[in-house]
Order: structure tokens, then sequence, then C-alpha cells
């Protein structure tokens, strides 16, 4: 694989319908090990809470069982949500790793299970949110969406390089407010626990890493194993507000979720070159971009593969929860109304599904329209092998683009 901007490879852990999360995860260990084969740089975990469909639970857990399947790659969180941490167990737990696996682990960090946001604002931090949706309809449905708003779309707005910026996804008073959301916080905080500002928690982590923390009142923390552990630190964010800038301040890379929130991933990554200040780490900044990607040899397969993902965004957003990933037969059989179409617009138009070629050529548009240094790729499809597939096709136009 071409090494000017190298991809990497973002996993959810999605339990496909008809499946289990034990198969789930030995589908990830599979394609760890393919993807080390493949050429991809980085493996980053998500994590995701109470979603039938998605077996990302803990990162650092599957994190060493990737990079304990693994030899090369690079392994890492993609991103340990700092609202349900603290910055020592944190700490810790990727200090063990980085003591099995020295030199391999990457630490990225995401706000998302913090402190309550506003409506409107997207949840940062989480480049493995659970959410996509499919790029076209099931050939043959005519109730899916993206029957009507393909390349054709009058809304939103295009780069110089062709890269669709749709508009800002505006619907989270729905999920926030649902009941489902707030037992989701409630299991997974004690009572009465208060989230600590983000950035005063990267400090900490840092400070923690680094062997310099001290208390308010001077009390020394020295963390073993953590202390001088060789990961690497990203702060991963959707919009130019609080991740960007926190990434920015303090020299530290940042990953920007065109997957999550592709509406504000320009302003995100504009934000961070703004903002930066040189760091012993890290001399300019440094910018992953995430997208979800499917790929099959030709146009019309992809599009079939890809069927099942308005379905599974939808049940994100709708606050049910993501479902097991459908076949492309159950994706036909659900019947769009027009909430459902706007509820999912975002996604459908901003995944990259198609042949190689048509996939490289979509991807040279978002990195040209955010300078990203590294594309992090993120693809589901009902079966392990057409997912293993894309990557290996995508990997291979790659490294042979002109």
């Amino acid at each position: 694989m071409s090494s000017d901007v190298p991809l990497s490879v973002l996993d959810l852990v999605p339990i496909s319908s008809g499946s289990t999360a034990a198969e789930a995860l030995r589908n990830t260990l599979d394609l760890a090990r393919r993807a080390e084969e493949f050429g991809y740089h980085r493996y980053w975990l998500a994590e995701h809470h109470l979603n039938p469909g998605v077996a990302g639970t803990s990162p650092a857990l599957i994190i060493s069982l990737v990079a304990g399947a693994t030899t090369r790659i690079r392994v890492g969180s993609g991103a340990v949500q700092l609202g349900h941490h603290t910055p020592l167990s944190v700490v810790e737990q990727f200090g063990l790793l980085d003591a099995v696996h020295p030199g391999r682990i990457d630490l990225g960090l995401g706000r998302s299970g913090g402190a309550p946001r506003t409506p409107a604002a997207p949840a940062e931090g989480a480049a493995g949110v659970a959410e996509g949706a499919g790029e076209s309809e099931e050939p043959g449905t005519e109730d899916a969406p993206g029957k009507e708003d393909g390349p054709g779309r009058t809304e939103g707005t295009f780069t110089d390089s062709g890269l669709y910026l749709p508009p800002k996804y505006t619907g989270f008073a729905r999920l926030l407010a649902s009941p489902r959301f707030r037992l989701h916080q409630a299991l997974l905080r004690q009572p009465g626990a208060t989230t600590p500002e983000y950035p005063d928690q990267i400090d900490d982590i840092l400070a923690l890493l680094a062997g310099n923390y001290r208390s308010a009142d001077g009390v020394e923390a020295h963390v073993v194993p953590g202390e001088g552990a060789a990961v690497e630190v990203w702060i991963l964010g959707s919009s130019g507000g609080t991740s960007a800038l926190t990434a920015a301040a303090r020299g530290l890379p940042f990953a920007a979720n065109y997957h999550v929130s592709p509406g504000t991933v320009v302003e995100a990554v504009e934000a961070y070159r703004k903002a930066f200040r040189p760091s012993p780490a890290l001399a300019g900044p440094r910018v992953l971009v995430s997208a979800d990607v499917v790929v099959a040899p030709d146009d019309a397969t992809a599009r079939r593969l890809a069927s099942g993902y308005g379905v599974w965004v939808r049940s994100i957003r709708t606050a049910e929860g993501a479902i097991p990933f459908p076949t492309p037969e159950e994706a036909a059989r659900h019947r769009w109304s027009d909430e459902d179409r706007a509820l999912v617009a975002d996604r459908v138009d901003t995944q990259f599904v198609g042949s190689p070629e048509t996939v490289v050529e979509r991807l040279e548009a978002l990195r040209a329209a955010t300078g990203a240094d590294e594309l992090l790729i993120t693809t589901i499809t009902h079966g392990h092998e057409d997912r293993v597939r894309s990557y290996e096709l995508l990997a291979d136009a790659w490294a042979k683009r002109s």
C-alpha cells in the first residue's frame, strides 16, 4: 500500500443478523490479521454500549485480543469515551497494553459520554459512533433512501475537490431525550458522579503518562504500568469545538469524523490547524479523517452489499439502539417514510460505495478537501467475507493510484 497517505481500519465489531457477539469477535480477529496482510497502518476499535448489533463495548480488552492476533499493525481505540472512564483507569489499561505490545498501541480519546450537550450538538469524539447509512438502495426497492437523493442532490455544498458536505445534522434532541439514552448514562456512571471538563481529563492523562502528575495539593501519582508508556495519544472529534481545540492546544494529532458528522468535517480540521501549537511529540498538525466505505468489484454489487446501512442507522437515530446488521433482503423489506429518509439523509449521501475506482476517487476528494495525512476506513456488510474483500480491494486500488 502506498505510504504517502496511509489507510487504517475502524472496527465497531458489528453483529450481523442471525449471528452472535462471539462470532463478531472472531470476525474482528480475522479481519485484523487480514488488514495487516493488506498493508493497513492501524486497526482501531470503537466503544459502544447497549447496542444489540455492536459487540465493541470495551476497547482495551479487544485491543489486547487484536494485538495478540497480529504482529506489526498498530492497534488502538477509536475512541475511549472519557465520560465513562477516569484518567487513571485509562492510563492503567493502556499501560498494560503497551507493556505487552510495546510501541504498537494508540490511545484515541473521545468526549462522548460526558456532560450533557445542547440538543443540536453532535457527540464529539467517537470516531466509532455506531452510525452509518447506505449509499444507495437495494436494486429494485422503490422506497429505500437514496432513490431520489443521489449525486444530483441540491442541499449541502461541494468542496473544490468534489467532496459533498451535507447540511449539519441537528436531530440529536430525540436521541438525547429518549429513556434509553438516560438509562445508558445511568448504567455507565456511579450515582452522583460528575465528569470533569474534557481538557482537564486530557491533561491528567498526559501527566500520568509523562510521570509528572500532581494533585491540587501537590501529591504525586505514579502509574505502574503506564508511566512512560509509548502510546500514541489521539483526540477524536466531530466539529471545530472542544475536541479540536484541545488537540491543537496540546500539540496532539486529531482524528476528524466525516463518517459521523460529514457536514462539519472541514470546519473541524480547519479549527484544529489554525489553533495548533507545536509540542515535543508533534512539530505540526497531523490529521486523520474517517469515512464509511463499501467496495466490491463493481458499483452494483457494492450498492447491494451496502443496502442495509440506511436501516441500521435509522435504528440508532431513533434511539432503538443499533440493530444486528441486516441482509440486503431484510433491508429491502423496510418501508421508508419521509421522516426516515430525512433522519438518515446525511449518512446515505456520504458513504463511499462502489468499485475500487469509484471509491478511490471519492476518498481522494476527501483527502484533498481536508488535507488528511491518513484515512480511517470503516466498512460494514452482512457477510464477513464481503467485508474482508472490500478492505482488500480498496488497499490494492489505493496502492496503485497515480
